[in-house]
């Protein structure tokens, strides 16, 4: 039980700093112009650097460790390019193509994915908190993105087909490390993916012209990259070590909440009666699932 609530308190904080990072971003691109693909590639480059920097002042050699076993290697790669890459990258292109709300609406379709995965693989229905859970969840994320009118949610061609994505991408993110997290320490998993997954951007982190950055635009690339990045997918996947992958998807609705709050206090989006009980839908899930599951009795 203790190790669950960890997990719990683990997943709810890394939800809510990459909330945080997806408002600030919009910010960054819609009011500075700051280029998606090259705050993507700053974003992996330097959190990967920090992470297995960090890593490495702890346990030294131990950072090459990864690299020793040709199995995890390719564990490594597919997680970084089918995982990390299209989780940061989709979910920029989403908020730049629309905004930070609408984004972690479609994104969080991914908990459906790894539950109709997971049901599939196991050939198990899911328990029926996990359905009672999901719903709750998505009602209350569309409930703040809305503002309870589900027929006028309004997205750009390109803003629904980057949205869907990285809902697709947020369950592969979540189910792809597990056997890499089992043996090695998430320093060095997400810094090695995020690492290796900023070596596709090199060449739009040199060729890009930059706008004008000022104090403010420095300031938010660096919590996007420290704050929304390094901590939020570290706490994320370290929760992975103590919940199920679908518990684990489910409560990152605390990032659409987030988002939206601070949507409402940084970029003026008002925040309406029903978007408040959006929000009171997501904590209830928090609710349910940290409720004491019954263990059947065997037979």
């Amino acid at each position: 039980m203790a190790s669950r609530r960890l997990g719990l308190i683990e997943v709810i904080s890394g939800g809510i700093l990459w909330g945080a990072s997806g408002t600030v971003a919009q910010a960054v691109f819609s009011r500075y112009q700051v280029p998606t693909l090259w705050l993507t590639g700053v974003r992996l480059s330097l959190a990967g650097l920090l992470l297995l920097g960090w890593f490495a002042l702890s346990q030294g050699r131990a950072v090459w460790a990864i690299w020793r076993r040709p199995k995890m290697i390719g564990q490594l790669l597919l997680f970084s390019l089918l995982g990390m890459v299209p989780s940061q990258l989709t979910y920029f292109l989403a908020i730049a193509y629309g905004n930070a709300p609408t984004a972690t609406v479609l994104q969080f379709l991914g908990p459906l994915f790894i539950i109709i995965y997971l049901a599939v693989t196991r050939r198990q229905w899911p328990r029926r908190i996990d359905v009672i859970s999901i719903v709750v969840a998505l009602f209350g994320t569309f409930l703040l993105v809305t503002n309870g009118h589900f027929t006028q949610l309004a997205l750009a061609p390109l803003a629904l087909f980057w949205g869907l994505l990285a809902g697709v991408s947020s369950a592969t993110y979540t189910l792809l490390p597990r056997p890499l997290l089992a043996t090695y320490d998430a320093r060095l998993v997400v810094g090695w993916a995020m690492l290796l997954g900023s070596l596709p951007f090199g060449g739009v982190l040199v060729t890009t012209r930059l706008p004008q950055l000022n104090v403010t635009v420095v300031g938010g690339i660096a919590f996007i990259v420290i704050g929304g990045t390094m901590l939020a997918y570290l706490l994320y996947l370290k929760s992975l070590a103590s919940l199920a992958p679908s518990t684990t998807g489910m409560l990152s609705a605390f990032e659409p909440l987030t988002a939206t709050v601070l949507a409402v206090g940084v970029l003026g989006t008002p925040l309406t009666g029903a978007e408040l009980f959006g929000g009171a839908c997501i904590v209830a899930t928090t609710l349910l699932q940290a409720l004491p599951q019954k263990q059947s009795r065997p037979k």
